[in-house]
């Protein structure tokens, strides 16, 4: 399979906030992705970097997105294994969120380079570097 990525132009952090806690209003005031997930062990924010408080104390910043240009069809398989496998081979960790039309792969920002290579070494195209 070969697929076509957009490299998201912002910083995104990923945050960690207490099961019961309410969706902070930072937290969804971003422009250009944001991802809240709650569960009954965590609420888990994905946004823009910029928009954490400086003194949250669960956060891991400093991650890239790359946008699988969608929509994807529900039966499609295969298709975060595409991306998932050589980054893997490559060494590089990723954190994944599904929407309804697509997938998204962060990437922490040190390894940006090196996981677009290897993408575009099995074949997919990144666009937006």
């Amino acid at each position: 399979m070969r697929w076509r990525l957009t490299l998201l132009n912002r910083m995104f952090a990923v945050c960690r906030l207490g099961a019961a806690d309410p969706i902070p209003p930072w937290a969804v005031s971003g422009t250009q992705f944001t991802s809240v997930t709650r569960t009954i062990e965590e609420l888990s924010i994905v946004c823009e970097e910029s928009l954490v408080p400086v003194d949250h104390d669960r956060v891991e910043r400093g991650w890239q997105a790359l946008k699988l240009e969608g929509p994807i069809p529900f039966d499609q398989t295969g298709v975060l294994r595409s991306l998932i496998s050589p980054l893997a081979d490559a060494g590089v960790g990723i954190f994944a969120i599904s929407t309804f039309d697509t997938d998204y792969v962060l990437v922490k920002a040190a390894n940006l380079e090196r996981a677009i290579d290897a993408l575009c070494a099995s074949g997919h195209d990144v666009i937006g570097t």
